[in-house]
């Protein structure tokens, strides 16, 4: 799908005429301006509390005041988001509220690298718990940043800034949840007055479509950078306007469901991947099935959630449980950690993940099961996503939380292949009295 290129600014004085036939070189030179304006970041890592002193953020915002320089602002912005990755002066640039506001308003700019180091600037200051609270409120004063960053997301062909801009938002849907409503709510109904030209004029933005054309553009580079926006989703999924904003339109759910469902069958930890390489994408995965989970608890009766597309997540499901058994294996002849203390909370923070992604694949597993008719069951073992091996590896994981998931199942297999379902019933024990 073609994506529409960000706005021209309304017109360019004659510094930016200089600066557009310049292109990226400095004067009549051959030295590029992003690599200065890296040089000069690199520097100031080493000397932001003397430009502190020297009240060198006043005068980066004058500068980003009156200036229309677009390599100028973007220096100047980052040169900022240097400095404030030292939290006594991310308090500083914080608590000057005139500096807020015109840090702020690079939100609007029309220039990709200086909305990067803008949003850079912005995830540094919310990422400290010390000044994090007045960015959510000064975000929240200011309703045009929702359109601001909405246009990026369904804009921008940068996806660098798409990534950046997809942190932003992250971080303040996981601050502040009533901001996160507020913004899925914006955009949800055209008012009934507001004249059509007017509405052709200034589009009303969707917050969920803007992140699914977001995601999309991010894929198509490289889907491991997905990670960002999968969990904004599963954000919204904790809330009940969120789920709705996903399924409430019949395109966009079904869009969205197409794209996790393509993700988990054919892209993420497939069966020529090594297992290990679930470590590296559990926290997406667990976003990711999280989604698809509460999609299909919650619209069950759409058209795009059709029965015969349950054989697949079931073999993706089970899958990815057979791969965290693999990786939960401990070595037998395993080298010993430096130290146990060091080996002790490794394994807790691997476990704890992992932990998460097991109750969510469970769950779902255990939704799909209770849906499963005969004719799915009969289908499922004739091609194999329902062999002895992979329902095996689905009790051991359903059992004993979902116990009467599975005991439905075995009575469902059991007119389908007897055979099968009395070898699982040995397997299991607990299943054959119970039956």
């Amino acid at each position: 799908m073609d994506r529409n290129p960000s706005p021209p600014p309304p017109g360019r004085d004659k510094e930016e005429e200089e600066e557009v036939a310049g292109g990226d070189c400095i004067g009549s030179t051959v030295y590029s301006k992003h690599w200065l304006f890296g040089v000069l970041s690199g520097l100031i890592q080493d000397v932001a509390l003397f430009l502190q002193e020297f009240n060198a953020p006043d005068i980066f915002m004058g500068v980003l005041a009156k200036s229309k320089c677009p390599r100028l602002r973007e220096i100047c912005v980052g040169i900022l988001g240097n400095m404030a990755c030292f939290q006594e002066i991310c308090v500083s640039i914080s608590s000057d509220k005139n500096l807020g506001q015109v840090l702020l308003h690079c939100l609007y700019d029309s220039d990709p690298p200086t909305l990067l180091e803008t949003s850079r600037l912005l995830l540094t200051c919310l990422s400290q718990a010390e000044v994090a609270s007045v960015w959510v409120e000064r975000i929240q004063e200011h309703p045009a940043i929702y359109d601001s960053i909405c246009f990026i997301m369904s804009s921008s062909t940068n996806v660098d800034l798409l990534v950046k801009v997809g942190e932003v938002v992250d971080k303040l849907f996981d601050l502040d949840e009533k901001l996160m409503l507020e913004w899925v709510r914006n955009g949800a109904a055209q008012p009934l007055d507001q004249p059509q030209e007017e509405s052709e004029e200034q589009p009303v933005f969707r917050l969920v479509p803007c992140i699914l054309e977001a995601a999309k553009q991010v894929r198509s580079e490289n889907p491991e950078w997905l990670d960002v926006y999968m969990h904004i989703l599963q954000l919204l999924t904790t809330v009940d306007d969120g789920i709705q904003a996903i399924v409430h339109c019949p395109d966009t759910g079904k869009d969205i469901w197409n794209l996790l469902f393509d993700l988990v069958c054919h892209e993420f930890c497939q069966s020529d991947d090594p297992p290990i390489i679930l470590q590296e994408q559990k926290t997406v995965l667990a976003s990711v099935f999280s989604v698809l989970s509460a999609i299909y608890a919650s619209q069950t009766e759409q058209e795009y959630l059709k029965i015969e597309k349950d054989l697949p997540l079931i073999d993706s499901l089970i899958r990815v449980l057979q791969n965290m058994e693999q990786c939960q294996k401990k070595p037998e002849n395993s080298a010993e950690s430096n130290t146990e203390e060091t080996k002790r909370t490794d394994l807790t923070q691997d476990d704890f993940h992992l932990k998460i992604l097991k109750d969510i694949l469970c769950e779902f597993l255990s939704n799909i099961f209770q849906a499963l008719t005969k004719e799915t069951v009969a289908q499922g073992v004739k091609e194999g996503q329902l062999s002895k091996q992979k329902c095996s590896s689905a009790f051991q994981n359903l059992l004993p939380f979902y116990s009467p998931v599975v005991e439905d199942f075995i009575k469902i297999l059991r007119e389908v292949d007897k055979a099968l379902a009395d070898d699982l019933e040995k397997n299991f024990p607990s299943l054959k009295v119970q039956t």
